[in-house]
């Protein structure tokens, strides 16, 4: 049986508390560093503004790394980043409503 762990972590200047199997710690650490700059590089970039949204879209983005490294071949690049377009555009549209819930 693993022995899990809270461990802190801090994304954006954010802290968090995350339980993780001992044996896991390294690994999450690397994706809390990979995540955190992902988030950081949309943010500086000044085309998505709000902590949600550009957590959505560092996900969209690293999703998109993870499939375009498992397909290859065959796998069409622009057709996936046209999908993301939308859905950012999609994104943009409803999100200005949820702040007002704020």
């Amino acid at each position: 049986m693993k022995n899990s762990n809270a461990m802190d972590v801090s994304i954006m200047g954010r802290d968090f508390r995350i339980t993780c199997p001992d044996d896991e710690r390294e690994e999450l650490q690397r994706a809390v560093i990979y995540l955190d700059k992902k988030m950081r590089e949309i943010r500086d970039s000044g085309k998505v503004i709000g902590s949600e949204r550009i957590a959505v879209m560092a996900a969209l983005n690293i999703t998109h790394e993870l499939l375009t490294e498992r397909h290859r071949e065959g796998f069409d690049t622009e057709e996936f980043r046209r999908r993301i377009d939308r859905m950012q555009a999609a994104l943009d549209a409803v999100l200005p409503e949820q702040d007002k819930l704020f």
